[in-house]
């Protein structure tokens, strides 16, 4: 999340759109069901880039079931907080027993009523059965969680005519929300909710390590208490199995809390139902940072937090700057070089803050810049201490101090692929200190893990693996990991989480596999981007190849990608977005600082990284 390094804003923009005079239902209904048998696209507001709240109006004296059907969809796509005019639409009891919370459902091009709904017994009959159709784009669950969907969608709703009013409800309906994809972009924000590694800690003191988990929130309905309730009830289920919160099982805001806000001095308040005698110290200054790093995502001037109990009292409060010294984070640690192969095949590097511009880079200390080993691809820890280097045309993985002297050793690991491109991927590095790569060897494809870049080699088992990893980039957390896999030609981008069963004995494992960009059919470089984010450079069926900016929950980031650059081979972005993006293309390493066009760095380097 933040700022684009192409100059752009990569935050999905909260879009907003004003209906006429603040609710004019957009479709008119007709007092009687027609009887043809065709859609009507529901799509209904607008892109427009005003920041004026959107909210329905009730159902009109004498609407027909279509001015019914068509208003309460209409009410869906509103601002209204608990969806009390879409409740208007209901009866008393289908309102009553309505949880719009349960599910959010996006189509491609927003729900099409059936205007030949089927009337029940007779002509001048007082009930009828409607059909909303579409196609699925994506789901958001109970947990704001987003999941790519396909594949049609067909729902019934009932609607019945009050013998006494005259007037036509809505009976019968699911739970849950349907909303056409523009409208889901104008009322959704997507944000990052932050945890903790359940068995990663880094550093002399043990910091422990945050982990983003990215839900969607609706941008204009008092969405800071949105994530705060969202924060304390805990992580989605995907990626519960590898983190941790420090809020107590039953925390919740105060009853009746609402509209949280930071103050005049950027100070954000939060009420909370705990006793001081249930918080430690320690636990509620990791509670504290939890909130802290959530909510910068929507109010990035947020400086401080204070956590409040039952009483009123004050549990713990907590400063942007102690927050970052009690936990690990990616995207707050900047990258000191970055480092790519020279013309020579060594590993050289140049500093991140440098211009660059034709200057190149300086050997890095040590056998891979200072030896004659011929490399094909580079890493180097998160700490920058210890470079890991893949020579041989593919064969060999080293790993070696970046310190003057020494001699290089043995491989870690080899591979017996036929060519460079069957033999091992670029590897990389987590905030462990272990290292992670795999061999494409296609009569025997394995993933890898070297426990503080060390220890003996490790296969991770990938289970529900659907073809042959081409390539693979692990997250800075430790448990999350990006796969390009294949199958049949084509690559598909891929996100696991790393389970590791240390009290078990039964090793690593890649599990829960979900795609992170659906619609691309080749992949053919990655590179994690933020905390929940990653640069791929693909192409859709048909299309050209283009760069763009993926989550790893599937949902695409709005705003502007990277210009276009051709012939990209392989591209290096960091988690800290002040950092410029570097790519190998056709011109050698070029790289795009902020706010400028792609700039040429060193014809003859391949390969870039930054630490990771």
């Amino acid at each position: 999340m933040g700022a684009d390094r192409g100059g752009g804003a990569r935050r999905r923009p909260v879009r907003a759109a004003a209906y006429a005079a603040l609710g004019v239902v957009l479709l008119a209904g007709c007092a009687s069901m027609p009887d043809s048998g065709d859609l009507r696209d529901v799509e209904s507001t607008p892109r427009q880039d005003t920041a004026v709240r959107v909210f329905a109006v009730p159902p009109a004296d004498g609407a027909g079931p279509g001015e019914i059907m068509q208003g309460f969809l209409e009410a869906l796509t509103s601002d209204d907080p608990q969806y009390d005019t879409a409740r208007k639409y209901l009866t008393a009891d289908a309102a009553r027993a309505w949880r719009p919370e349960r599910s959010t459902t996006v189509l491609a091009n927003g729900p099409s009523i059936e205007t030949d709904c089927q009337a029940g017994g007779r002509e001048e009959s007082n009930s009828v059965t409607c059909v909303l159709a579409g196609s699925r784009v994506a789901t958001v669950d109970e947990q704001q969680a987003y999941q790519p969907a396909d594949g049609s969608y067909r729902k019934k709703l009932h609607l019945t005519k009050n013998r006494e009013s005259g007037q036509w409800r809505i009976d019968g309906l699911p739970d849950g929300v349907v909303i056409g994809k523009s409208d889901f972009q104008r009322n959704y924000t997507s944000v990052d909710e932050y945890y903790f590694a359940s068995n990663t800690a880094v550093g002399a003191s043990g910091q422990p390590v945050a982990v983003a988990d990215p839900v969607f929130v609706r941008g204009k309905v008092d969405p800071m208490t949105q994530l705060v309730r969202s924060l304390l009830r805990g992580p989605t289920t995907w990626l519960r199995p590898v983190v941790r919160s420090s809020f107590p099982t039953g925390t919740a805001l105060r009853q009746g809390v609402s509209g949280l806000a930071p103050d005049d001095q950027n100070k954000l308040t939060v009420p909370l139902n705990l006793k001081a005698s249930q918080v430690a110290a320690s636990k509620c200054t990791e509670m504290a940072t939890q909130v802290l790093f959530t909510l910068r995502n929507l109010t990035p001037t947020l400086d401080s937090v204070e956590l409040q109990g039952r009483g009123g009292e004050r549990l713990c409060d907590l400063t942007e700057e102690r927050a970052e010294s009690a936990a690990w984070h990616a995207s707050a640690k900047r990258p000191e070089y970055l480092y790519y192969l020279d013309g020579k095949h060594r590993v050289v590097r140049m500093p991140t803050g440098s211009s660059g511009t034709g200057v190149g880079g300086v050997a890095v200390p040590g056998p891979l810049g200072e030896g004659d080993k011929e490399l094909r691809s580079v890493a180097v820890s998160r700490d920058e201490h210890t470079a890991a280097g893949v020579g041989d045309g593919g064969r060999s993985l080293y790993v070696t101090p970046l310190a003057s002297g020494g001699s290089l050793g043995p491989a870690l690991v080899t591979s017996a692929g036929a060519t460079p491109a069957d033999r091992l991927t670029t590897p990389s590095w987590d905030a462990r200190g272990d290292l992670w790569v795999a061999d494409r060897d296609s009569g025997h494809p394995r993933l890898k893990v070297l426990e503080q870049g060390m220890a003996k080699p490790e296969d991770v088992a990938v289970p529900d693996l659907p073809g042959r990893i081409k390539d693979a980039r692990v997250a800075a957390d430790g448990v999350r990991i990006a796969l390009v896999v294949e199958k049949d030609g084509k690559q598909s981008l891929l996100i696991g989480r790393i389970q590791r069963d240390d009290a078990t004995g039964q090793g690593i494992s890649v599990d829960g596999l979900r795609p992170a960009a659906p619609d691309l059919e080749q992949v053919s470089a990655i590179s994690w981007a933020g905390d929940s984010s990653l640069l791929a450079v693909g192409r859709e069926q048909g299309g050209v190849q283009q760069m763009r900016y993926v989550q790893v929950d599937g949902s695409a980031l709005d705003g502007p990608a990277p210009g276009a650059l051709p012939g990209v081979k392989a591209i290096a972005a960091s988690e800290d977005e002040r950092v410029p993006l570097v790519a190998y293309s056709d011109d050698g390493i070029v790289r795009l600082p902020s706010g400028t066009q792609w700039q040429k760095v060193d014809k003859d380097g391949t390969a870039p990284v930054y630490p990771g």
